[in-house]
Parts: C-alpha cells; sequence; structure tokens
C-alpha cells in the first residue's frame, strides 16, 4: 500500500508520520526538505507555538495535535518540543466562552481584571508546548528515514507531474502555497509574517490578540524567544521592514509590561525572521477528490493542526483505497 505526498512542510512530513504507523509504504516529493534555509516554504519560519484558536474549525484535530506534542515533549526532548506556561490576552472579547480549549489543556485559570496589561479586556493562563521548527523538521525527517519513508527533492508542475514521480495512486496534496496552482485554488493566499529572535532565557509563551497580533515563543536550545508579529495579506516582500522591527519591540513591551525594555534592536536580536503563511480564504481544505487528499491553508495554525490532520489524511487515505478496492472487485 504505496501513498505519495506532496511537500515536506510540518503538514506533509506529520502525515507521512500517521501513514507509517499505519503500515504504509510512503514517498514525498517536494522542493524544499527539511534542514533547507528557503523562503519558498513557511515551516522553518514558524513561531511555533501549538496555541489552540477559539475562531477556528477543526477542534477536533487541534486537540489530537495538543496530544500528539504534549506527549512527545515529555518523551522525547531532542525533538524539540517543550512544555510551556501560556498567558493569552484579547481585546475584542471579553469572556471565556468562546475559549473551547479551557477543558482540555493544563492548569488553565482566568485572569482577574488587574492583572490585564492596557487596553485588554480577557486573559487566561495554561500549558501547552512551542516547537523549535530548526530542530524538529530534521528530527521528524529522521523519525521517518528510519520508517523507510523516502524522500524525492524535486519540484512538481502538477499532480499528474507528482504521480509520474512517486508511481503511487493515492496523492496527498500537501502543497502549501503550492497548492494554489497544484490544485487550481484561487483561494490561496500568502500572509507574509516578521518576526524576531531575541536574547532571553523566559520560558514563557505570551500572546496578544484582537486589535493587533503580538507574541512571545520561546524557542528550545536557542537561547532566545522569538517575538512578533505581523499578518499581512498577499505581501510577498522578503526583506525584513526596520519600522516593523520597532512597533514589534513597542508592542511587545505594552504587552509585558516592559519586559523587553533593555534590548537594543542593534545588540539583541540573534535573527530577523520573515515568512509566507500558506492560507486560504474560507478556511482550510482537508478532503479527498478522488485519488487526491488535499491538506493545505492552514495559515498560522499549521503546527497546531498538524498532527489531527495527518491523522485525518490517514482516514481519508484508508476509505480512498478501499474505494478502489471495491472497484476492482466489481470488474
Amino acid at each position: 500500500m504505496e501513498v505519495g505526498i506532496i511537500g515536506s512542510g510540518v503538514i506533509g512530513l506529520t502525515s507521512a508520520l500517521a501513514l507509517a504507523q499505519a503500515g504504509y509504504s510512503v514517498m514525498i516529493v517536494a522542493r524544499e526538505l527539511p534542514g533547507d534555509d528557503s523562503l519558498r516554504w513557511a515551516s522553518p519560519w514558524a513561531g511555533a507555538g501549538i496555541l489552540p484558536y477559539p475562531d477556528s474549525a477543526g477542534q477536533d484535530l487541534q486537540t489530537e495535535t495538543f496530544k500528539y506534542y504534549w506527549a512527545l515533549a515529555h518523551r522525547d526532548p531532542t525533538s524539540g518540543v517543550q512544555v510551556v506556561d501560556v498567558t493569552e490576552y484579547y481585546d475584542d472579547r471579553s469572556d471565556d466562552a468562546t475559549i473551547w480549549y479551557k477543558r482540555m489543556v493544563p492548569k488553565y485559570r482566568r485572569l482577574p481584571s488587574e492583572e490585564l496589561p492596557a487596553n485588554a479586556k480577557l486573559g487566561f493562563q495554561y500549558q501547552s508546548m512551542a516547537v523549535n521548527p530548526a530542530v524538529f523538521l530534521p528530527w521528524i525527517k529522521a523519525l521517518l528515514d528510519r520508517r523507510g519513508v523516502k524522500f524525492i527533492r524535486a519540484e512538481v508542475a502538477s499532480i499528474d507531474h507528482a504521480r509520474s514521480l512517486l508511481k503511487t495512486e493515492i496523492i496527498v496534496n500537501a502543497s502549501g502555497l503550492g497548492a494554489r496552482h497544484l490544485a487550481n485554488d484561487e483561494k490561496v493566499i500568502a500572509v507574509r509574517g516578521q518576526t524576531m529572535l531575541v536574547e532571553s532565557c523566559s520560558h514563557e509563551m505570551v500572546m496578544f490578540q484582537g486589535s493587533h497580533y503580538t507574541y512571545q515563543i520561546p524557542r528550545m536550545y536557542s537561547g532566545g524567544v522569538i517575538i512578533g508579529g505581523v499578518s499581512q495579506e498577499g505581501d510577498t516582500d522578503e526583506r525584513v521592514n526596520l519600522a516593523t522591527r520597532t512597533d514589534i519591540l513597542r508592542r511587545m513591551n505594552l504587552v509585558t509590561r516592559g519586559r523587553f525594555g533593555s534590548v537594543d534592536l542593534n545588540k539583541h536580536v540573534v535573527k530577523d525572521l520573515v515568512g509566507f503563511r500558506p492560507s486560504r480564504k474560507g478556511g482550510y481544505r482537508l478532503e479527498r477528490e478522488g485519488g487526491v487528499i488535499h491538506a493545505y491553508g492552514f495559515n498560522t495554525l499549521g503546527y497546531t493542526y498538524s498532527y489531527g490532520v495527518a491523522l485525518k489524511v490517514r482516514e481519508l487515505v484508508t476509505a480512498a483505497l478501499e474505494e478502489k478496492r471495491r472497484l476492482r472487485g466489481k470488474l
């Protein structure tokens, strides 16, 4: 039972893992592979916190992902996944009625109003995970290598082209922004992000959402934290915007009450990061179309959805193969 996957980002890699765990023979074709430093794919540039989102679909997918990374953080710290304390703030809602994951995450606590930063109407704390993509992506590739998953480095022009390279009947399209062309999906759009890796010993994740999008995410083994950010739909400028750097630091100090007040952008920034999130207007696509399983369009939540999506992909692959067997049995 052979399955081909287009794309080696976090969705493609975790899908390969779930399929290999079920006994499938898996091959991945991708333009970029773990370890590559190209801006043409998103997964290396993610924050990357496992942060469920209150207003998005697929709560079951996010729940399965949370469970996977929670177990991984406790089982294998060489994966680059760590448990962190999280504080979330919102200024566009005043109660936690929409925070569905408060019944799932450990140590959930709503914050009293006197503990909220400027203009925040809601705040709460819990435990989750932060992922260092620079460690995690090579770690999962090594795991897949040991399980016999094969990798082909190639840029594919179409799904049929991928099928000719992989020689598999079933194809998983986890091509991210590439799906705009490969799936002829005009809803796919790039969303620019810009962050900074700043020297810090903090192990706390902080997220402010609503009128602005500001966050701090620890990066295991790096000696720093990622601070951001922006979400600029349709912007594909690869250059670091200096005004954005200054604004991120200003907002971060507002949210954390001056925690980064001593940061000098000319001295304490280890690295500037620019990436392009694979978004899709109207939400992600996770469905079967004949012998193709589409899994793309997760925007900022690729890591948060990843393993749950992988389990759904495996379910759809199994259904596709069973359908093919039934059709052959009728011939």
